[in-house]
């Protein structure tokens, strides 16, 4: 299971929030490149980014902290974070993404998403299925839709998609365990009967010990999004590099 630490970006500044609640805001650090210089000092090569001014502003918006941290690291960086038009996903794949995540232009203009799928492949667009009582939420979670998380993720693998980040808002930031049964459920409901089409799934929200770690690996999930557990010391860079060593 690849192991996958986040950095959300506010003002250009490493920030975690809890539940999605932009007011619950905490500063860890004023320099992301800091922060992913040290995931990368620790054997680790994937980063998941996100532009929360830019999800709330509805357009790419922090696309230089992405364009920074590519350039001086050689981690692997999902972004998302207000991704709505052609020339946002541009300017991100420019900037140095290898994937980009998109939740809420999945909902409000499938035609674009799908769009994106057919032009750039499915090792690089990711869906975005953050749900709130298994219903997708979109706008940097500020909005709930009418859409339900397993049928919204089975639609879109007809069209192709395989990666898909699944955060419960309830449990995120909140450092009391993910969502096991949610992930479950998606993974028993995978439409693929082919294993090299089988759904990438990354489980992300709530992560809050290390121990948790093998129940998503038996799960089946793919990747895992670990946030709040690395800046609040809960899960050491340590044992994510004994883990990536090992495995």
């Amino acid at each position: 299971m690849r192991i996958i630490p986040a950095i959300d970006i506010i003002d250009g500044k490493c920030v975690r929030l809890s539940k999605g609640d932009y007011n619950t805001k905490k500063i860890y650090n004023e320099n992301p490149l800091e922060v992913a210089k040290e995931f990368e000092a620790s054997g680790i090569q994937y980063l998941h980014l996100v532009d929360l001014d830019g999800a709330k502003s509805s357009q790419i918006v922090n696309y230089k902290v992405l364009e920074q941290i590519a350039l001086k690291t050689s981690l692997k960086i999902d972004f998302g974070g207000g991704i709505k038009t052609d020339n946002d996903i541009k300017i991100a794949f420019e900037s140095g993404a290898k994937q980009i995540t998109g939740g809420s232009i999945a909902v409000k203009n499938p035609d674009v998403f799908k769009k994106w799928i057919s032009e750039y492949g499915a090792d690089a667009i990711i869906l975005g299925a953050d749900a709130a009582d298994e219903k997708i939420a979109i706008s940097g979670w500020l909005e709930e839709s009418t859409e339900e998380v397993i049928p919204f993720i089975q639609k879109y693998q007809q069209e192709g998609i395989e990666y898909v980040i699944c955060t419960d808002i309830s449990k995120d930031g909140m450092l009391q365990g993910p969502s096991f049964d949610l992930y479950k459920k998606i993974l028993d409901s995978d439409l693929s009967n082919r294993a090299e089409s089988r759904l990438k799934l990354i489980a992300s929200g709530g992560i809050s010990t290390f121990d948790e770690l093998p129940k998503l690996v038996e799960l089946g999930c793919e990747g895992t999004i670990i946030g709040k557990a690395i800046y609040e010391n809960r899960i050491s860079l340590k044992q994510l590099e004994n883990y990536i060593l090992n495995n």
